[in-house]
């Protein structure tokens, strides 16, 4: 007796591990017996688990929360004593507090079972309720069901309560007891990876939904949303493997690689012919092998990152960077064109018929092109005074213009602007395309590199068309957005879908120069991009990312946000979510367009439903 004394004796406190509550501050620390806790100090609620054999997943679970506690498999007064003890300080210092006690059920349950007190939280228990009622299963062929037992017994009938009703009620506390059906796992206790994600990612929100209603009502805290209950700070496994990701991802240059480098000599090739003849096209030879960055890639232990939004981007990244790498394989095959389909979600017939009708509506400025030009080294100086302007916004900001004859289109690439060198422009679409480039893609590049995460700046799975969609709206606000260059987005969509129904080189060109009056040139170059590689779709999402932006304006959300690094429309939760949590920060820089006079005027037009026709 005198030893275990002893032993409970020298281990730690809660008042010596947090000898003050501070805000912003966290305790991350070791227990006794295999325990642990991880407490930010201004989350007034706590996950507890009891560590246990044979019990695969359930520590995971409430390991995705902001806070939570897991009891060693010993010493059981020591963890009852610092439970209370934790109580009582963040009670004292919130006016209450929420403990969460998870265990798993018998196996072949498929009900959770609340067990609280739920003549008193009425609001918290139905959120809980509904929320896990959510949690996809009939598609898994599993019917979750919940109940809620109002009961003083909140633990496991065989297991000893961790907090006696009478103290929770001393300390100004509540305890819930939630049985979870362990429906994630097979009989033999062995784990179904994919839907234990699923299952994971919607469980803690719904822990957080219900905590939040008891917060906001019950406790003193300022918590505003439920997503700062999620986990905040983050692993640094998971910084590495986010680092990792975008080292495969830098290691090559997809859009240059599936570009040829002959085309300036095509070109003339099909002009001299009068449009009959064409060589093939000439691509870069590959500075990687696409199969041993594969195997680096699922290398990678996501599945093993137990916040969910993070587990969920980083595995979407990696589905996106495989089918690039296999793209990559692929060049100048058929199967490139099939890949590109899938890689940007085939194209819908709304956008089609948006484009069709810009085509109709506006019509083709021929004398356009006889304006003054510029050429590429007069673009180059305009491209430094932009960076200059995001230079004194930030005086690390820092990229380079580079000038090459074997780029066919103009890009922005890592941060970095790349002209061709034979490249000429008229003055107006100047303006629109250094907003486009450089306002949109080198900026949303540089405030991405000033993100926790490196995917900020590399890009976040399928974020071209959010991306391009700023970029063709920054032409617009700027007063860049001619008729011409309107056609342009759409005449690529119809060549879009001209390509997904079979057309060849020569057919689509006619298409376009005959039947929708673009002139030679313009007809190539639209032609050409699209059967780079095989056949590549990605022109088609200028004007699919336009229409979406558009739309998503008019539901109130803001385009500010949206400059903070390279994401999709539907990452825009999992943003918010990130950014309430401290992982995602405000941009750096901004574009010049935001101080123009009209600029607001012009918004609140697009918000109104400006027709995408009316915006040039």
């Amino acid at each position: 007796m005198p030893n275990t004394e002893m032993s409970l004796n020298s281990m730690p406190t809660v008042k010596q591990l947090i000898p003050k509550l501070e805000s912003g501050a966290k305790t991350v620390t070791k227990l006794p017996h295999g325990g642990f806790l991880f407490l930010e100090h201004d989350v007034p609620s706590l996950l507890i688990y009891r560590k246990k054999e044979n019990d695969s997943g359930t520590d995971r679970l409430i390991r995705a929360g902001a806070s939570y506690l897991v009891v060693g498999t010993a010493s059981f007064q020591y963890y009852k004593t610092f439970i209370e003890d934790l109580t009582t300080l963040m009670s004292n210092n919130f006016g209450s507090f929420i403990l969460l006690e998870i265990f798993t059920g018998s196996t072949g349950s498929e009900k959770f079972k609340v067990r609280g007190p739920s003549h008193k939280l009425p609001v918290s228990l139905q959120v809980l309720k509904d929320e896990l009622l959510k949690i996809k299963s009939r598609q898994y062929n599993v019917n979750l069901d919940v109940c809620v037992e109002q009961t003083k017994m909140r633990q496991i009938v065989s297991e000893k309560p961790l907090l006696e009703i009478s103290h929770i009620k001393q300390r100004g506390a509540t305890l819930i007891g939630l049985e979870v059906p362990p429906v994630f796992r097979d009989d033999q206790g062995h784990m179904y990876p994919l839907y234990f994600r699923d299952f994971q990612e919607q469980f803690i929100k719904a822990i957080q939904r219900a905590v939040f209603e008891f917060i906001r009502v019950q406790t003193t805290s300022n918590l505003t949303n439920y997503h700062a209950l999620g986990k905040r700070s983050i692993h640094e496994e998971v910084f590495k493997i986010d680092k990792q990701l975008t080292e495969i991802e830098n290691s090559y240059q997809f859009l240059l690689l599936v570009a040829p480098v002959n085309i300036q000599a095509l070109r003339q090739q099909f002009f001299d012919s009068h449009f009959k003849k064409l060589d093939r096209y000439h691509y870069r030879l590959l500075p990687v092998d696409p199969d041993i960055l594969k195997r680096k890639l699922y290398n990678l232990r996501i599945d093993e990152i137990d916040d969910p939004a993070l587990s969920f981007l980083f595995d979407e990244k990696r589905a996106e960077i495989d089918q690039e790498l296999t793209m990559l394989k692929e060049r100048d095959t058929k199967n490139f064109f099939y890949s590109s389909i899938r890689l940007y979600n085939g194209l819908d017939k709304a956008l089609i018929t948006e484009a069709e009708l810009i085509l109709q509506n506006i019509p083709e400025n021929h004398e356009e092109g006889q304006r003054a030009v510029i050429d590429t080294s007069e673009f180059g100086d305009l491209a430094k005074q932009e960076f200059d302007y995001f230079k004194e916004q930030d005086p690390h900001f820092n990229s380079k213009i580079h000038i090459r004859d074997d780029v066919n289109i103009m890009m922005v690439s890592k941060g970095e602007l790349y002209l061709p060198s034979d490249y000429t422009m008229s003055k107006n679409d100047a303006k629109a395309l250094i907003q486009h480039e450089i306002g949109t893609h080198a900026l949303t590049y540089y405030n991405g590199t000033q993100q926790p995460l490196t995917q900020m700046a590399s890009g976040l799975a399928n974020y071209d068309a959010l991306q391009e969609g700023i970029a063709v709206l920054s032409e617009y606000l700027s007063g860049g957005l001619s008729g011409n260059r309107l056609r342009i987005l759409a005449g690529r969509v119809v060549a879009g879908a001209a390509l997904i129904n079979g057309a060849e080189f020569h057919e689509m060109f006619f298409k376009l120069y005959s039947q929708y009056d673009f002139t030679k040139e313009r007809a190539f170059n639209i032609t050409s991009r699209m059967f780079q590689g095989g056949g590549f779709l990605k022109d088609i999402i200028y004007l699919e990312g336009l229409v979406r932006l558009r739309n998503f304006l008019k539901k109130g959300g803001e385009l500010v946000p949206l400059l903070s690094g390279k994401f999709a429309l539907h990452h825009i939760d999992l943003i918010q979510d990130l950014r309430d949590r401290g992982l995602v920060l405000p941009p750096k820089i901004t574009p010049r367009y935001l101080n123009n006079e009209d600029f607001n005027l012009k918004i609140d037009k697009l918000k109104k439903g400006l027709p995408i026709s009316k915006m040039i």
